[in-house]
């Protein structure tokens, strides 16, 4: 137990490492992942794991996925991106794919968060309550 904590630990400092004003350095985490590849040491296998880990998890934070039941227009897509830069910040890297299967509306996920619109979505929360 006490050598899972310290490899998580050994984990965020290497992560912390490759934040450049606030950001991740692409570059870092690269290298940063090669050189504990190439350790000999022990744990670092787990470290490896728990650093990458950590990596998804800000990508993720740091992307929207944005899905429609048709393709959005332009003028659309403008204020929904001012709108997510204004929540999230400047580094959010957007996708906009169209979704038939959401039938009407708008879904937005952001990291962990969800912010459902689509009738789908709605339908699934009524069919929830009965």
């Amino acid at each position: 137990m006490k050598t899972n904590k310290k490899f998580a630990r050994a984990a965020r400092q290497l992560y912390r490492l490759c934040l450049v004003n606030a950001t991740l350095d692409e570059s870092r985490v690269r290298q940063t992942a090669h050189r504990i590849a190439q350790s000999k040491r022990r744990g670092t296998l787990p470290i490896l794991a728990s650093f990458q880990r950590l990596v998804r998890l800000d990508r993720d934070r740091h992307t929207a996925i944005v899905e429609s039941a048709t393709a959005l227009s332009d003028p659309l897509q403008q204020g929904i991106r001012a709108d997510l830069k204004r929540l999230y910040g400047d580094g959010l890297d957007m996708t906009f794919r169209p979704s038939p299967a959401l039938i009407g509306g708008i879904r937005i996920k952001v990291g962990s968060n969800v912010y459902d619109g689509s009738v789908r979505g709605r339908l699934a929360a009524l069919q929830a309550r009965w």
